[in-house]
């Protein structure tokens, strides 16, 4: 799978939310892309996965200007306002939602199986809000990869959470070998902590910038 967006561009009613930004990914590729607060990530998201229309520019999934593949595909990971969970509600409670609507068995003895799977049986009762940052961004992975049709994801600001980057970007790193695409939406300081390329928002980038 390859996606390309090409002069992505979002305006609000008074201001710009993204300027032009310009990626291409493919299955297999990381890409981090920085930026400082209020430049557009969640924004650029959306475009990515299909869920707001740009004012400029156009996202392409495998060629072709298709939103609803978008929306299939792509996987937005916990971006605020947009698919983070509520974070009054226990985790075993999120857990039995999000699969719910991944298609998959989210009775309480299949919740309980998929946190002990996943080595997250000790946070089942855990307010969302007060799981350690580190995992909470692997259970909203997990979750995200959980349905089936997700070849991509776009990882909203995991660093807004604290803790070390090198955690979750470990976690991109491992749904890469899987060969999805990833993108990691961050911020320059978490993105020279990794000391690793990355790409801009309101600039234009290769998925060779990246990593496998």
């Amino acid at each position: 799978m390859e996606i390309v967006a090409d002069a992505v561009e979002v305006n609000g009613a008074h201001s710009t939310l993204l300027a032009p930004t310009s990626l291409h990914v493919s299955s297999g590729d990381l890409l981090v892309v920085t930026g400082e607060p209020n430049s557009g990530h969640t924004a650029l998201a959306l475009a990515l996965s299909g869920r707001l229309k740009p004012g400029g520019g156009r996202v392409l999934i495998d060629g072709a200007d298709d939103p609803k593949a978008l929306r299939r595909r792509v996987a937005i990971v916990d971006g605020p306002d947009i698919t983070e969970p509520e974070p009054s509600v226990p985790v075993r409670t999120m857990v039995a939602e999000a699969l719910s609507i991944a298609g998959r068995r989210s009775g309480r003895s299949a919740v309980r199986a998929w946190l002990t799977d996943h080595d997250l049986a000790e946070h089942a009762a855990t307010r969302v809000e007060n799981l350690p940052a580190a995992e909470r961004t692997r259970l909203l992975v997990d979750l995200a990869c959980a349905t089936r049709t997700t070849e991509a994801l776009v990882l909203d600001t995991p660093d807004r959470h604290g803790g070390d980057p090198h955690v979750w970007y470990r976690l991109a790193r491992r749904e890469c070998r899987r060969e999805r695409a990833v993108i990691v939406l961050c911020s320059p300081h978490s993105a020279d902590r990794l000391a690793v390329p990355h790409a801009r928002v309101g600039a234009g980038s290769r998925a060779e910038e990246g990593a496998r």
